[in-house]
């Protein structure tokens, strides 16, 4: 935390999540430390065609700079993938959500869902943060480890929308990282 408190522009330097279209994450910062490479395709042509490449990996993270200056956060990492028995590294994501910050309801991907584990370091929180799934609200206190099920059902149905709502006066941060287990 000394480090990320040392580098607040690290916050700053990938707003990838932040400023997607429609996507649930616009009051949040995030320190994106492995995500799968980014390009934007001309045409829902060219999207399908890449996807047909042969070695195209939906699923293929890798390691973003910041991710090299951070290596206490990769021997958390790598030290919850021994743990879990991992895989495969998927994304590795700090995610800050301000006080009174919100992340919006939502579900993730089928395809997502369905490959990878999530899991969550508590960074830092207090009570006041709700991380709600379906019918279920948590807290989740500075140095748990959690295993979110966010759904293995099928193409419709099974994935719980979920939602983050931080009505502390400290910032939440988290470490999602997600693992394929066998």
């Amino acid at each position: 935390m000394a480090k990320l408190a040392r580098n607040p522009q690290w916050w700053h330097e990938d707003t990838y999540l932040r400023t997607y279209p429609q996507g649930p994450f616009g009051e949040i910062d995030s320190i994106i430390c492995r995500f799968p490479p980014r390009w934007v395709a001309a045409s829902a042509e060219e999207l399908a065609a890449q996807m047909k490449e042969p070695g195209y990996d939906q699923h293929e993270c890798i390691d973003l700079p910041v991710y090299d200056k951070l290596p206490e956060a990769r021997d958390l990492v790598m030290n919850l993938m021994a743990h879990v028995r991992g895989t495969r590294l998927g994304r590795v994501i700090i995610n800050r959500v301000m006080p009174g910050g919100r992340i919006f309801k939502h579900a993730d991907t089928f395809a997502h869902a369905n490959y990878w584990h999530r899991h969550h370091i508590c960074l830092q929180s207090a009570p006041g943060v709700v991380f709600s799934a379906g019918d279920e609200q948590v807290w989740m206190a500075p140095g748990e480890v959690w295993w979110f099920d966010n759904g293995k059902g099928d193409k419709d149905e099974g994935r719980p929308e979920h939602e983050v709502i931080n009505n502390s006066p400290v910032e939440r941060i988290h470490m999602v990282i997600d693992i394929r287990i066998a």
